[in-house]
């Protein structure tokens, strides 16, 4: 039973093919990172504009590779939110046409389940339920109760910056560039993480919520009091583009700020998730989300000592991929859970 993914949630074009749910045939993705990395950040009328491009050769080059026509498939998956909403319509109009054309069943999926279900995807029947997931991303930092059956109760979300749009944002302003996040991971192993100390964030109300803003702004004042311009500057006139080439450009103070800011992140991650796992009794913890692929969260998840199993997907399959969105679309096929052409484009659409 082969479901097509369709994601365009944000500024990667992918389409794959999946069977069972379990099987990955195909997994195509289209990155923008050239088109926006000279704006430092996604643009969103650019972002649509590149699916418009990518959409069709993506998905056909999915079905070639899954060795695999529109007759074998039993129903098309695409992400239905959250995300950038120009984005999202574009995966979203395309999988309805394609529906229409062949006659097959479509099926909306939460772009965060998705990432759930990346995990489930590969580990399948060693996760033991309840299970805690982290889907932390440039987009994203949630922390879920997953019930069997796939039912989801939200116990915390971060309240301003996500943990990757932190990431991001701090190699941003040191002129590493975008995405500045797998910069800051490759080079934080040269520096002290404990040479600069930061505040933990305290939260009013509900305490398994995360808030990264005030970190990003101590990393502000932090390069102030010290007027880095022209080590900023040459990093950004140079023609680095990997932590090796940007390593000789970095001194040890700056180095060692980069291990303390990353140091903290994980801190504070993993700090709210072993609460929400003594909390729920979880017998299984799932990361997902693009800042899964940071070496330095995997290392101190696995070493933290958590009273139970914790399971990373791939790092292929951590960013945004549509194996994912196929994945957890199967499970809804077997429900007979399908959406009709009224299916829109949500930008903060909620996992329930």
């Amino acid at each position: 039973m082969k479901i097509l993914g369709i994601e365009t949630s944000c500024d990667e074009t992918a389409a794959a093919v999946v069977e069972d749910g379990t099987t990955v045939h195909s997994s195509v993705v289209a990155s923008q990172l050239a088109t926006h990395a000279k704006y430092g950040g996604v643009v969103p009328e650019l972002a649509s504009r590149e699916h418009l491009r990518a959409i069709v050769p993506v998905v056909r080059l999915a079905l070639e590779e899954a060795g695999a026509g529109f007759e074998d498939l039993v129903a098309i998956a695409v992400t239905e939110g959250p995300g950038l909403v120009g984005s999202l319509l574009v995966g979203i109009t395309y999988a309805k046409s394609l529906c229409l054309a062949r006659d097959l069943p479509l099926i909306g999926v939460n772009h965060i389940e998705g990432h759930i279900h990346a995990v489930i995807l590969q580990a399948g029947a060693s996760i033991e339920y309840p299970a805690l997931a982290l889907v932390v991303s440039g987009g994203h930092t949630h922390l879920f109760e997953v019930r069997e059956g796939f039912t989801y109760r939200l116990l915390g979300k971060t309240r301003d910056d996500a943990a990757g749009e932190a990431f991001d944002k701090v190699a941003k302003l040191l002129g590493f560039g975008y995405p500045g996040g797998p910069i800051i991971d490759q080079l934080a192993p040269h520096g002290d993480p404990h040479a600069v100390k930061f505040t933990l964030a305290r939260m009013k109300g509900n305490t398994l919520d995360f808030s990264f803003s005030g970190l990003k702004t101590a990393v502000l004042r932090w390069v102030e009091q010290r007027d880095l311009t022209s080590e900023i500057e040459a990093r950004r006139r140079s023609q680095a583009t990997s932590a090796e080439d940007f390593l000789p450009l970095t001194p040890q103070p700056t180095l060692d700020l980069l291990a303390s800011f990353q140091h903290t992140v994980i801190a504070e991650l993993l700090r709210r998730a072993v609460r929400s796992i003594e909390e729920i009794g979880a017998r299984s913890f799932i990361i997902s989300g693009g800042v899964a692929s940071n070496t330095g969260l995997r290392i101190a998840a696995r070493e933290a000592g958590l009273a139970c199993p914790v399971y990373f997907p791939t790092p292929a399959l951590s960013t945004d991929n549509a194996a994912m969105i196929a994945a957890a679309a199967f499970p809804k096929l077997h429900a007979g859970h399908f959406d009709d052409f009224s299916l829109r484009a949500q930008a903060n659409l909620a996992l329930a």
